[in-house]
């Protein structure tokens, strides 16, 4: 088969791969209905991650269950199914308490921009949908994988209640969701830092209240603006650099909590700053399995469209121009069907 594969800063091939099989008898291998670009994957692509070798790459996806190892007993061939992008037991003390991107046997999943996937730990990671989704419901169901999880779990962490106020720092997919996340949450006033009109139709679509153009300092002195200078009650971050942390962090009211998933790049913490916040932090990369028979529901049942983040859609043997268009902010996401 074809996949992607990464060579060096900015070089994407879409060239010829092994075919997945199954290698352990907890396995399952899929046929790919929908992958995409990450935002994640820019910072290889951009040559910030470096890496060693020409890498595949993708871990965001959803299809249809081809094979399964025999010991898969919760998913069977036929299935509609949707994964996160770290594989997970489901059963290990991590998993149990809900955070199954640390499980003790987690494995990441790297190669999914190609027709068919291994998922590893089948059992634990797969989740069946109600039947195979609508044409239209498909990008939806997708997002599940990563970016809406991730974006639920940025609300999450932060504590986001009824009544809420609270700001964005990021208006790629993630945070974009992050903001539909804190509105179904009751969340009432929704700050979202963002400098692109595009991004800020959809962020007001989604929920938002407010948008601040301004970053470092004066960002942080415009939320202070809005809330009567006391800050938010909860902050999303969903970025990952020193600025944005920082940012973050500033923007909290005391007592106030800062969730997390910006994969972080650069950031530092100065511990004496971040006695004197008075601010709860919580995140990492997000237990997106925790989440997914909730999501799964709302997106069946239609009370959430999260596919609205895709705004270009090209056949997979496009991946590199899939990859430019993000790096070069023309596209929020892009979906790829194989």
């Amino acid at each position: 088969m074809r996949g992607a594969v990464l060579y060096g800063a900015r070089d994407v091939r879409f060239e010829e791969r092994a075919a997945p099989k199954i290698i352990k008898a907890t396995d399952a291998v899929i046929r790919v209905a929908a992958t995409c670009v990450c935002g994640s994957d820019l910072w290889p692509y951009r040559g910030i991650s470096p890496f060693p070798e020409p890498t595949p790459m993708g871990h965001e996806y959803c299809g249809i269950v081809e094979e399964v190892g025999s010991e898969v007993t919760r998913v069977e061939p036929g299935q509609f199914v949707i994964g996160s992008f770290f594989a997970s037991d489901n059963t290990c003390p991590n998993c149990q308490v809900g955070y199954q991107s640390s499980c003790q046997h987690r494995e990441f999943i790297s190669t999914a921009q190609a027709p068919m996937l291994r998922v590893p730990l089948a059992d634990g990671t797969l989740v069946p949908t109600p039947g195979v989704p609508a044409g239209d419901l498909l990008p939806s169901v997708l997002a599940l994988s990563d970016v809406m999880g991730t974006g639920w779990f940025a609300a999450d962490a932060a504590h986001v209640q009824p009544g809420s106020t609270i700001a964005v720092v990021g208006d790629g997919a993630v945070g974009l969701l992050a903001v539909l996340s804190a509105k179904l949450m009751g969340a009432e006033q929704i700050i979202v830092m963002s400098r692109h009109e595009p991004r800020q139709r959809l962020a007001r679509e989604f929920g938002a209240t407010d948008i601040v153009t301004d970053r470092g300092e004066q960002g942080v002195a415009h939320i202070k603006d809005l809330t009567q200078g006391i800050g938010v009650d909860a902050v999303l971050e969903c970025v990952g650099t020193q600025q944005s942390m920082s940012q973050a962090i500033q923007s909290t009211r005391k007592g106030g909590y800062v969730g997390y998933v910006g994969v972080p790049h650069g950031v530092s913490l100065d511990g004496e700053q971040l006695f004197f916040a008075h601010v709860h932090l919580h995140g990492g990369p997000a237990p997106v399995r925790r989440f997914l028979p909730q999501l799964i529901d709302l997106v069946w049942n239609r009370k959430i469209n999260p596919g609205r983040v895709f705004d270009l859609t090209l056949p997979l043997d496009q991946v590199a121009e899939a990859y430019r268009a993000m790096d070069e902010r023309r596209a929020i996401k892009v979906l790829l069907r194989p």
